[in-house]
C-alpha cells in the first residue's frame, strides 16, 4: 500500500510542477510584453519632445535673440526645414510702439536659396522659412545620417555696412530623428552652426521591429512546410490561402519601413529578397507534401 501511494503521488507532483512552470512561463511572458511595451512608450515620449541642440545663452550686441526651429524633413530627404524667429532686442523697439526703431536685415547662408529678409522701420520682424540643404548617406539605412553645410545668421542694423554675427539657439522640433549641432565654442566665438541628423532610437527599434517580424514570418513559413512534407502533421488546404496572404504581405510590410529605404538597398538583398525566396519555396514544399499525401492516401497507403 506504502508502494502504491508514493507511486499515485509522484504523477501528482509531476502534474503540480509542469503546471507551476506553464504559469511562471506565463508571468515571465506577460512581464516581457509589459516591459516592452513599456519601453516602447518611453523611447517615443523621449523622442518626440522638443528640446533644445544648440544655446550658449548669449545675444546679439543689440540683445536680438535667433531661435531655430527644425520642424520638418523633405521626403527624399533633400532638404531640411526650419523656421527662423527674430526677437529683436530692447535697444532697437520703440517703447511706446514697441516696434523697430531703424530697419533691421537678416542674411542666412548655407540654404537652398539665399535667403534674406528686412523689417523696415515701424515693422515688427516675424517668422522666416529656412529651408536648409543636406547632405547624406542613405546606403547605411536605418543608421542613416544627414549632415548641413555651414549655417550662419548675420543681422544689419539700419544702414551699417558690417553684419553683425547672431548667436541662434536651435530647438528640434522633428519627431523620429535625433538632431545635434556644432558651433561656437569660447576658443571660436565666430564658428558657424552645423547640424547633424540621425534616426532616434524609437524610430531604429520600430524599424528592427519590422524586419524580425519578416523573418519570423519566413520562419514559420518553412517550419510549417517542412513538417508537412515529413508527414508530421496533415495538409491544410486553408494554409494555401496563409501562405499567399504571406507572400503579399512581404511588400506592403517592407514599405512600412520609417524612410522607406531606396530600393535596392542592403536591406532589400539581404532581408527582403530572401524572405520572399524562403515563402516561394515553402509554398512549393507545402504543395508537394499535399500531392505525396494524395497519392499515398489519408491512411498512409495507396488510394484506392
Amino acid at each position: 500500500m506504502p508502494v502504491q501511494l508514493a507511486a499515485r503521488a509522484e504523477p501528482e507532483s509531476t502534474v503540480a510542477a509542469r503546471t507551476s512552470h506553464k504559469r511562471v512561463g506565463v508571468v515571465v511572458l506577460l512581464a516581457v510584453v509589459v516591459g516592452a511595451m513599456f519601453m516602447s512608450i518611453v523611447l517615443y515620449i523621449d523622442g518626440a519632445a522638443p528640446h533644445r541642440v544648440s544655446s550658449d545663452g548669449r545675444t546679439a550686441g543689440t540683445g536680438t535673440a535667433v531661435t531655430l526651429d527644425v520642424e520638418s524633413i523633405q521626403s527624399n530627404y533633400s532638404l531640411l526645414m526650419g523656421n527662423l524667429e527674430i526677437s529683436p532686442g530692447s535697444a532697437l523697439l520703440d517703447r511706446d510702439t514697441q516696434s523697430l526703431k531703424q530697419d533691421l536685415t537678416v542674411e542666412v547662408t548655407s540654404v537652398a536659396t539665399p535667403v534674406k529678409r528686412t523689417w523696415r522701420k515701424g515693422m515688427l520682424p516675424g517668422v522666416i522659412p529656412v529651408p536648409l540643404t543636406l547632405s547624406r548617406d542613405v546606403e547605411r539605412w536605418p543608421f542613416d545620417r544627414y549632415y548641413t553645410g555651414p549655417i550662419t545668421v548675420e543681422l544689419f542694423v539700419g544702414a551699417a555696412p558690417t553684419p553683425e554675427r547672431a548667436h541662434v539657439m536651435i530647438v528640434d522640433r522633428l519627431p523620429g530623428w535625433r538632431l545635434d549641432s556644432g558651433g561656437p565654442t569660447k576658443s571660436s566665438p565666430f564658428a558657424p552652426y552645423e547640424l547633424q541628423m540621425r534616426r532616434s532610437v524609437s524610430t531604429m527599434v520600430f524599424a528592427i521591429t519590422i524586419l524580425c517580424i519578416l523573418v519570423a514570418i519566413a520562419g514559420a513559413a518553412v517550419f510549417v512546410a517542412v513538417q508537412t512534407l515529413r508527414g508530421r502533421r496533415k495538409f491544410q488546404s486553408p494554409l494555401t490561402a496563409w501562405y499567399a496572404a504571406m507572400l503579399f504581405a512581404v511588400v506592403p510590410l517592407r514599405n512600412a519601413l520609417p524612410g522607406s529605404p531606396v530600393f535596392g538597398s542592403w536591406i532589400d538583398l539581404t532581408i527582403v529578397l530572401w524572405v520572399l525566396v524562403a515563402l516561394v519555396v515553402s509554398m512549393l514544399l507545402y504543395i508537394a507534401s499535399w500531392w505525396l499525401q494524395l497519392r499515398t492516401g489519408p491512411d498512409g497507403g495507396a488510394p484506392g
